[in-house]
């Protein structure tokens, strides 16, 4: 073998290696994923008065805007004014379903209304694991405004660790206190909630496929 192939060789190794490398790493978070690819047929959205579209004209509320954004519709289980607690005694709405992506948006309520935060969070945990033992993949939707809601990334971030679901950090920063997103000082309007989804609409477009 020449010098000049060796040289060749050496350098396919190198850029094939490198590439591995860049494209492992996406492969393997992505099949770390709980259930993920799920083989449900159904998109839902769980939670609160943010997915139920509290302050949006009809049509425009962050649901809508994902489900026309991929051309699928997503059945939207949100509540005005539900804690996680509210939620967990209604998760069995999803029996009616075979989901295949639950988007879950819960919890700043129980901020709001000084509810115990650590309980919150286990209360999310428990939807989480209903929510996978029916096959779907969890696409949990963090809450951070700052002095709406606290910061509770380390929390978020041990759900997301120990449920292996995929994560949408921090989905209203720069929405909250913002008066040109806002409705009122806890929702946004039309223009708030498609920042909103614009913010969900990649990570729901990788889970989905």
């Amino acid at each position: 073998m020449t010098l000049r192939n060796f040289t060749l060789i050496l350098f396919a190794i190198v850029v094939l290696g490198g590439i591995a490398f860049y494209f492992w790493p996406k492969a393997n978070n992505a099949l770390q994923l709980a259930n993920y690819p799920s083989s449900g047929t159904d998109i839902i959205a769980f939670g609160d008065s943010l997915v139920a579209g509290y302050g949006a004209d009809d049509n425009q509320d962050f649901v809508s805007d994902l489900s026309k954004a991929i051309g699928q519709p997503i059945v939207n289980l949100g509540e005005d004014g539900d804690t996680t607690a509210d939620a967990l005694a209604r998760i069995h709405q999803l029996d009616k379903y075979n989901p295949k992506v639950v988007i879950v948006l819960v919890g700043g309520n129980d901020y709001l209304q000084g509810k115990d935060m650590t309980q919150a969070f286990q209360n999310l945990g428990k939807i989480i694991q209903y929510i996978q033992n029916k096959g779907a993949v969890v696409l949990l939707v963090g809450v951070r405004a700052n002095y709406f809601v606290g910061n509770f990334d380390s929390q978020y971030s041990q759900l997301v660790k120990q449920y292996k679901v995929a994560y949408v950090p921090d989905v209203l920063d720069g929405i909250f206190g913002q008066q040109q997103y806002m409705f009122d000082q806890v929702h946004p309007n039309d223009q708030g909630y498609q920042l909103l989804a614009n913010r969900v609409l990649p990570t729901l477009q990788q889970v989905i496929k």
